[in-house]
């Protein structure tokens, strides 16, 4: 077994298990349907958090316009009027001019926050109630591949896996030791330095 730590930049995003058989273009393909899933979740619970303070989204010709904008151009608003909140609203303008304002009531608010919280916490623990759906369930090694096309031969490998932005060349390398690691090596160098120069 090897476990992948696959992370954006210095944030730690999940921990990967996969064999060290395991073809790599099979675990690229599986991490990243991993970490754009993740991605979603965040982007659609972070909608739903804002439609839990600001209501729902206006239509395109009227985002990021000023009321007075709106009544000169003579825009309506046809989404909030056939998405009204069940249990009633309260007026919350959006400071982004991105939706109505209608916010839903304080029970509905609390439906909605309670379930992007159970997603949240979902996607925090992803990897270990999906294993037996996600992961790799052979240990096959075809055998016309190269041995550089597999992950590697010790079931102890770590291999950190960083998310990069096309086009942005390679990640930075993991550091080699931690910065008060560092530390202490320079300054053992330094005393068996001054020990030297003493003999």
């Amino acid at each position: 077994m090897v476990k992948l730590h696959v992370k954006k930049g210095e944030e730690s995003q999940f921990l990967f298990e996969t064999f060290v058989e395991s073809d790599i273009a099979n675990v690229i393909t599986e991490v990243t349907t991993i970490f754009n899933g993740r991605l979603k979740v965040g982007r659609v619970c972070n909608e739903i958090e804002c439609l839990a303070k600001h209501g729902t989204c206006l239509p395109p010709n009227m985002m990021g316009l000023t009321e007075e904008q709106v009544l000169e151009l003579k825009l309506i608003d046809e989404w909030g009027d056939k998405c009204i909140p069940s249990g009633g609203y309260t007026l919350e303008p959006d400071p982004l001019g991105r939706r109505n304002g209608k916010k839903p009531n304080e029970k509905m608010q609390d439906v909605l926050n309670k379930t992007v919280s159970e997603a949240k916490a979902m996607t925090s623990k992803v990897i270990e109630p999906a294993l037996s759906q996600l992961w790799f369930s052979g240990k096959e090694m075809l055998p016309d591949k190269k041995l550089k096309d597999y992950v590697g031969k010790n079931e102890k490998t770590k291999v950190v896996v960083k998310i990069q932005k096309r086009g942005h060349g390679a990640p930075s390398r993991e550091p080699v030791m931690t910065e008060e690691e560092r530390k202490e090596w320079m300054a053992r160098a330094y005393h068996r330095q001054e020990e030297l120069k003493v003999m």
